[in-house]
């Protein structure tokens, strides 16, 4: 049994498959989804529906553990329709689908402040619906660990902290991040992950690696952490795709009351500006003389992501060495752990965002077992902790 599964609460698994409903006025979009989810052993289609409407008037009838549903609909569009079903089943998981438009993007990150789970693109025209094998696989990932969430509650895990140990010695980034070396969890007395201790040498540089949930945590930390913005550069890589990002960082800026911006290759890194890793592309750390500049990078997938946070984190190692404070936010898989891993090795110091407050504790779920986390706090307190170590205080 993992540790995130023993320490989960007396609560019972739901039985039976995750029952979703297809909301699209796209006969061939609602038949295609309609087929991967029956092709799936442990999902079943509750309802195929065309309209907002539909789907308002039929939730309580099908009773979906999630609805998968489009934006731009006749008579109730997605964005009208998503707080009605909200109100007839308040745990009912909502993914947004659209395309990659801008006005689509903005629609999708209200969607996400009014009550929506996720949101995946989807291919712009029904021609290009046969070599959608990225938009069926985000899809089903997103419908399977959203709705296990949903069915198996938890409460938050205590963190043991052990003895502190000095940092080991700082190491040079690793050129490739190898997804093949398994890491087992570290465990303290009790079985829970156990905590290491802060890095002896002051942070210069804040990273941030998030995914699903991350636009809300995002926000709600950088409206708290004006000070260390000030004080030194942040790099963001949120799994997000292109258009999406451009209109975060527009986001974050508003937010912060700092410049927020996509990052662009070449470009110097600076104290008092917040750097966004673009969609589609890995945001890497390289050193040009005595200056950091961003690198993008438009190579393969990295923990089947792009852009990824691994790549980010390790990177970063060259540059800055021990001085890293690198802040691992809710979301899927793994991606951060072996980054991390590599940021810790080198002297420097990982936070994770805790189980209760995460919308998946995926990202943060595997730093936290994996053993390379300083601290593992609820959202709130996150933001606390960056001001007090980025002006000099104890961690």
């Amino acid at each position: 049994m993992s540790i995130v599964a023993a320490s989960r609460t007396s609560a019972t698994a739901q039985s039976g498959p995750i029952r979703v409903m297809v909301v699209d006025d796209s006969v061939v979009i609602r038949g295609l989804i309609s087929r991967w989810i029956e092709a799936e052993p442990d999902m079943a289609v509750a309802a195929s529906m065309r309209t907002g409407r539909d789907a308002v008037n039929n939730v309580e009838r099908c009773d979906p553990d999630v609805v998968v549903l489009d934006i731009e609909m006749p008579d109730l569009d997605g964005i009208s329709a998503l707080p009605l079903l909200l109100a007839k089943k308040r745990d009912l998981v909502i993914i947004m689908a659209s395309t990659l438009t801008r006005r689509n993007a903005e629609i999708s990150f209200k969607a996400l402040s009014l009550g929506a789970s996720d949101y995946v693109p989807k291919p712009e025209t029904t021609r290009e619906i046969d070599a959608a094998g990225t938009f069926k696989r985000d899809l089903l990932f997103k419908i399977r660990h959203l709705a296990a969430r949903l069915r198996r509650p938890v409460a938050s895990p205590s963190i043991a902290p052990v003895s502190p140990t000095p940092p080991t010695a700082p190491v040079a980034a690793p050129s490739v991040v190898r997804s093949h070396e398994p890491l087992r969890p570290v465990t303290a007395a009790g079985g829970h992950p156990s905590l290491r201790s802060f890095g002896m040498v002051a942070p210069r540089v804040l990273l941030i690696g998030s995914s699903t949930g991350g636009p809300q945590a995002l926000m709600t930390l950088m409206a708290e952490i004006g000070t260390v913005i000030d004080r030194v550069p942040v790099l963001i890589t949120q799994h997000m795709p292109p258009t999406f990002t451009t209109i975060l960082a527009e986001h974050l800026t508003r937010t912060s009351g700092r410049p927020a911006r996509e990052g662009v290759d070449g470009e110097p890194i600076l104290p008092g500006r917040i750097y966004l890793a673009p969609g589609g592309l890995h945001m890497r750390v390289v050193r040009k003389g005595a200056q950091a500049v961003i690198a993008l990078d438009n190579g393969p997938q990295v923990n089947f992501c792009k852009p990824a946070v691994d790549p980010m984190f390790t990177s970063a190692i060259d540059v800055w060495q021990a001085g890293i404070l690198a802040v691992i936010l809710t979301g899927m898989g793994s991606d951060g752990m072996r980054g991390g891993k590599a940021v810790v090795d080198a002297g420097g110091s990982v936070i994770a965002q805790d189980e209760a407050t995460s919308v998946v504790w995926g990202m943060p779920g595997a730093a936290a077992q994996a053993g390379i986390c300083a601290a593992v706090l609820p959202l709130d307190q996150i933001a606390p902790k960056l001001n007090r170590m980025f002006a000099g205080g104890r961690p």
